[in-house]
Order: C-alpha cells, then structure tokens, then sequence
C-alpha cells in the first residue's frame, strides 16, 4: 500500500477526509466515500454557480457513479475540444528524447524499432562518458516510486507503441487490442527484453534498483542521464537548468534533450475530456465548517481567472499583471515571469514583497486541473498552457532547437512533429471509471502484482539471457499459481468496457456537434 493509500485509509476509518478533497475515484472509492457520509451533496452549494451552468454534463456523468443522488465530486480537466485532440499540449505521455548533442554529432542515426535504440544509445555513451560533473554517464536511469500493477519504467516504453495500462492488461489507445501484460509475445514484455539487453550493454544505471525519484531528477540535471521518455525529466530538468560557470541555460549552450524518431512507434496521449477525468475528482468534506466557501473556491477553481492562477501545476501562466500580460493581444511573460521560471525570486512590493514569502511559497500546491491545459483560454485566445503560447513557441529559437525543428521538419512541438509523421496514437478522454473488486480479487491482485514487479526488476538485471528467460517462466508459473487469470478476467472485462467507452464518447461528442440548430 502508498502512503497515499496509507493516509486515506487512515482519515477514512476517522470519517473525516479533510475539507477540500482531491482523489483517484476507482475501484469503488467513489461510492465508498459518498456511502459513508465523507462527502458533502453540493446541489444547493452550486445553485447559479458558473461551474454547474457551464460543465453540467460532465458533473452528472461523474455523479452516475455516486451510487445516489445528489452532486458529491467535480471531474478534472473537463475540455470543450474533441475526446481525439490530445490534452497533454506539447508533449505526449511518452516519447523518445536524447541528449541532442549527442545524436547530431552522431549523424542523426535512423531507428526502425524499439530495438534499434540500443545502438544509438551506445553512441550517446560514447560520445558523451562524463557528466557535467565529471561522473560517469548511462543512457537509461530507472527508479521504483511509481510501480504499481506492474514495472512501471517498462510499461511506459510500451506506451511508445499506444499502450496503456488497466489493472494487469494494456489497452491500446483506439481499443483495438488489448493485451495480457504476461503474454510473451506483448508489449510489457517486450520492454522487459528491451531494458534487460541495454542493461547487458552497460547503458543502465546500476543505481536504479536502489534511488527514488528524488535522486534520479538530480542525475539529469547533472547531465549524468542520457536519453528520457518523459519531457518533465530530461528535457524539463536538463535543457533549462543554467551552467554555474557560463551563466546560461544547457540549451543556450548547445546542449539538450529533444524528441528522436522510432519510424514503428505510435506514441500514446491522452485525448481531451468533454465529459470529464472522472478518475480524478475534487469534492467537500463533510466535516468542513465552511462547505459554502469551500464550494465558491471550486467555482473560481473552473473559471479562467482560477485555471490561470491555480492551474499553474499543469503549466499554466500564474496572476495576470504578476507573471504574464497580454501585449498586442497576445500573451507573454512579464520580466518577473521570466525570472521566476528559473529561479525563487521575492514577490513585489504591490504584490505583498518579502513579507509574504517567496515566488515558490506562494504557488498553488493542489496538483490538481480542473480544466484541460490545452484549452482556449476566453481571455487571451491562447491555450492555459503557457508552453503553448505562439510567444512562448517563438522563443525556442536557440541553435538546438532550431536544429532540432530542421529535423523534425518545421515542427515547433512533440506534438505536432508527430502528427505529421501519424505516429501518434491518442486515447478518447472518457468519464469511464473502474468498478469496485470483490475483496477476493483486491488478495489475489496484491500478491501477483507483487511476484509480477520484483520478477520484472530480476528480469532487466538479469546475468544472461538463460536467466531472464527462466525469471520470466517463473513469474509466469508463480502468479498463475496464485490466481492471476482470475484477476486478469476482471481487467479484461474492464479494459473491454473502457475501449467501449472511449468509442462511445467519440460518438456522443461528433453527435453534440453536429447537431443542428432548431428552425
């Protein structure tokens, strides 16, 4: 169990949740705290408010899963853009980035397959042994933080190829294929083989057994890292991290990650929300002293105003006046903005100075998006996201990236680079959320996904292929030992009904649409 898990449980037995409440709703924890009383029915709360006037049909199909009336729980990111227009903005879930001074200097050597990054991440190695520091360099840095079902590090190069995970199956994004992650011929274990030969090629660190998170973000930004799946690690923590000696950012001087090309894959994203991210909610305590302010903070939460100042963890711009303002009708940083980017700064004296703490003591701490990034904001015409913003694109104009956009032939994001290549892959966004297991299965599920994650780390840290094949078998035989088909006929049924559901919200959205206006 997470200390996430740990602390809900915890405050759950206590029957008070807290007062404003953020959490995942799946496997029956939705009805679970609405049938306990921790929730607080908002339908008076919300009357005339704008958040119930404008999202009325994602607040309802949320509540549907309640198991009552009433309105308990607002869905995140609720979009007004297509279920097929990916929400994550500039950058898909997953997609390769490689220290692009490297891969240049190599001569932009040309991958067909998962496999074929091997070769080009020996030549990253090769090209650059030292980190800034003067450590030793290794293409690939894995941690175990996140695991969950399964090894999380590996499920997401499987993600490469438009999957993702439910319970112990992935589902491709379109829902035509939805594998078991033990099938040997599927893509969990095809990264599991994938991890296991760049380890026997000396490209994995050998630390990644025992570092957090924490430790590993510090080795990208040493440059210690070369190659990264996720944009927030190795672009985000690398590119603009500015050299102590020279005083400009890596990217300024010539060094970065940026997006290479697998000509095979189909990156997974997830597609925008009509309806709402029902697995994420965000609701009232019953214990809360206060339920009427606390509802008119979750209104100002769905304005344009609240997902500019609060939406800040998901990239939005932060105060207007503070951080951005719109000049010639378009949005930009203010100098305090730019600063504030990099660095903690103080506030300014207008804005409350020192007395009030610093920049980064005053950003919102909720994590939470109550509106997709990727949307319009009404006031400025561009989307939230502030790295979507056309003065914000403009500026990625430094002679990496200017090399990296000749490569990706006039692209100026992920993106885009890989819609013009149809090798993303995007996920309806559905309000669909995953039913309440039988406490039988909840056992059975515990016990394989922990044979499942310690047989998958073994497995990349096997000796030799003969071990890794019989870690495999074993892991294999140990789980179905233990009930795993049992539990895999459950994630089967539930990966089948979510693939249903991203069609059906595909469906009801082109209908919406398309519907014409009365005579």
């Amino acid at each position: 169990m997470t200390g996430g898990e740990n602390l809900f449980e915890t405050r759950f037995t206590a029957g008070n949740l807290g007062d404003l409440i953020i959490s995942g709703t799946e496997g029956g924890r939705f009805k679970k705290m609405v049938e306990a009383g921790l929730l607080v029915d908002m339908t008076e709360l919300l009357k005339e408010k704008d958040v119930l006037k404008n999202y009325e049909t994602a607040i309802t199909k949320t509540n549907a899963h309640a198991g009552q009336e009433g309105i308990y729980a607002i869905p995140s990111e609720i979009s007004n853009q297509s279920p097929e227009i990916s929400t994550d903005g500039i950058d898909p879930l997953v997609i390769p980035f490689v220290r692009w001074d490297a891969y240049r200097q190599a001569g932009y050597p040309e991958m067909k397959t998962l496999e074929d990054w091997i070769t080009v991440m020996e030549q990253l190695q090769e090209l650059i042994p030292e980190s800034d520091s003067g450590k030793k360099t290794y293409a690939i840095s894995l941690f175990k933080d996140w695991d969950g079902n399964m090894m999380m590090c590996a499920k997401n190069y499987a993600s490469l190829y438009g999957y993702n995970e439910l319970g112990f199956t992935l589902i491709q994004a379109d829902g035509s294929d939805i594998q078991d992650i033990l099938d040997e011929r599927g893509q969990y274990i095809r990264a599991l083989r994938f991890l296991f030969t760049a380890n026997q090629e000396g490209l994995v660190d050998p630390e990644s057994t025992q570092q957090n998170y924490d430790a590993l973000s510090a080795k990208y930004r040493d440059g210690q890292i070369l190659t990264s799946i996720w944009s927030w690690q190795g672009r985000d923590l690398y590119n603009y991290e500015t050299d102590p000696v020279q005083g400009k950012t890596h990217k300024e001087l010539g060094k970065g990650f940026y997006p290479a090309m697998i000509e095979d894959m189909k990156c997974y994203t997830n597609g925008c929300y009509p309806e709402g991210n029902a697995r994420l909610v965000i609701a009232i305590g019953s214990q809360a002293k206060d339920p009427q302010r606390l509802a008119d903070f979750i209104d100002w939460l769905y304005s344009p105003e609240g997902m500019e100042t609060a939406g800040q963890c998901a990239g939005a711009g932060g105060p207007e006046g503070l951080v951005w303002e719109l000049k010639d009708g378009r949005p930009v940083y203010t100098e305090f903005g730019v600063q504030a980017l990099s660095k903690d700064i103080t506030v300014p004296q207008e804005w409350g100075g020192a007395e009030t703490g610093s920049w980064r003591d005053g950003t919102p701490a909720l994590n939470f998006k109550a509106l997709s990034p990727a949307d319009i904001d009404p006031k400025t015409k561009e989307p939230y996201m502030t790295a979507m913003w056309s003065s914000v694109l403009e500026q990625n104009n430094t002679q990496i990236d200017q090399d990296w956009q000749e490569y990706a032939q006039g692209a100026k994001t992920s993106i885009e680079f890989l819609k013009s290549k149809d090798a993303l892959a995007v996920a309806p966004g559905t309000s669909y959320i995953a039913p309440e297991e039988s406490s039988d299965i909840t056992v059975l599920r515990s016990q394989c996904k922990a044979v499942i994650i310690d047989r998958s780390w073994k497995m990349v840290f096997a000796d030799n292929e003969a071990e890794f094949d019989r870690l495999l078998k074993d892991m294999r035989d140990t789980v179905n030992g233990l009930g795993y088909e049992q539990v895999l006929a459950v994630d089967m049924q539930n990966a089948s009904d979510e693939a249903a559901s991203r069609k059906q919200t595909v469906k009801d959205f082109n209908a919406k649409v398309n519907k014409k206006p009365p005579h």
